[in-house]
């Protein structure tokens, strides 16, 4: 059922960068709230944020037909793509970028320790596939949500097998931990809670109420308590580290470029693929989307395991925390804005 957009969502773009100001100024402002939310934690994963987004996700999962989840189940080719995306492009890119920027491009900028850690940093970014937040990014984008749905199951699972050997391997150092904690919780929270609770509430109000009322009475609220959600974790998450941008703003610029680039690059590859192994508009979309994407909470656990929290690899980690949601707007934007080339197909 195609809708009017919102105040919300017309206006995205403003009220993100309203929020980020925002955040940035309330942790500049009481630094001591910042320090109180940032010690609630469980397994690196900050307590404010998973609330967040439990009801940034929480609203969408409501939203998906559970039968187009078996269906996508049984289509393998977005899966497909998103695997070799995933594992065989994007981690072998980023420290391509991650060399570039830190070794070459900015070399003369940067001691040679600090860049190194910097690349470090970038990798283990690079090497974490997103699980929960790309449901967002494909629900903004009107993807297959059975599809990101399964999609993001499947990289949760893959994360455990390939993440740490992968990791290793690119950065050379044998003494790295998979955040078994870290993982498990953030797939708890981020995605099996809100599913439980978001088919519970789909199936008993269709039968309570029926599907009209489900339609017309629910999805619209629900839609507006998800892009609110989405605008107070940007919120919380800069005012627990924004002040990195107005300390380091030269660190954050040398580490956001190779991350944005390597983002639209994957992107962009998995993208234009997309079309000649004839995926549709909406299995392309979050193919895409989650092939950019990054899961910043592993990365930023294994940073601050493997170098400390203090070090310039775990810096490089938060940078990618802090450009996560505007870098993936972008690819939101970008394929709404394209969403013809691929109806191309039907012509």
């Amino acid at each position: 059922m195609e809708t009017k957009l919102g105040i919300w969502e017309k206006y995205l773009s403003l009220w993100v960068a309203l929020c980020i100001g925002a955040g940035i100024g309330v942790g500049k402002a009481f630094p001591q709230i910042s320090d109180i939310l940032g010690r609630l934690t469980v397994v690196n994963v900050s307590i404010p944020v998973a609330v967040c987004l439990f009801l940034m996700i929480y609203p969408i999962m409501v939203q998906i037909d559970f039968s187009q989840v078996v269906k996508a189940a049984r289509t393998p080719k977005p899966i497909i793509t998103t695997l070799v995306a995933n594992w065989a492009i994007k981690p072998f890119t980023m420290a391509l970028f991650a060399w570039l920027f830190m070794g070459v491009v900015f070399k003369d900028f940067l001691s040679p320790e600090v860049a190194q850690e910097y690349r470090a940093g970038m990798i283990l970014l690079g090497v974490a596939p997103c699980t929960a937040m790309v449901l967002m990014w494909s629900y903004l984008a009107k993807g297959n949500m059975g599809h990101t749905l399964v999609m993001t199951a499947i990289n949760s699972l893959s994360m455990v097998l390939l993440y740490a050997p992968l990791a290793q391997f690119l950065l050379g150092i044998s003494g790295i931990v998979i955040p078994w904690e870290t993982i498990a919780f953030s797939v708890a929270v981020y995605i099996c809670l809100p599913l439980l609770c978001g088919y519970f509430t789909r199936t008993q109000s269709i039968k309570r109420r029926g599907i009209e009322w489900f339609e017309s009475r629910l999805i619209s609220p629900l839609r507006t308590v998800s892009i609110i959600a989405l605008l107070i974790t940007l919120v919380v998450l800069f005012s627990l580290q924004g002040n990195i941008i107005t300390e380091l703003p030269a660190a954050v610029g040398m580490i956001a470029v190779g991350i944005f680039l390597n983002i639209l690059l994957v992107f962009a590859l998995t993208y234009l693929i997309s079309k000649p192994i004839r995926l549709s508009y909406e299995d392309a979309a979050p193919t895409a989307i989650i092939a950019g994407s990054n899961h910043f909470e592993v990365a930023v656990a294994v940073a601050t395991t493997v170098f400390g929290l203090s070090s310039a690899a775990a810096l490089a980690t938060v940078v990618g925390v802090l450009t996560e949601v505007p870098f993936m707007l972008f690819l939101v934007w970008l394929c709404r804005k394209t969403r013809g080339f691929f109806y191309q197909l039907q012509l």
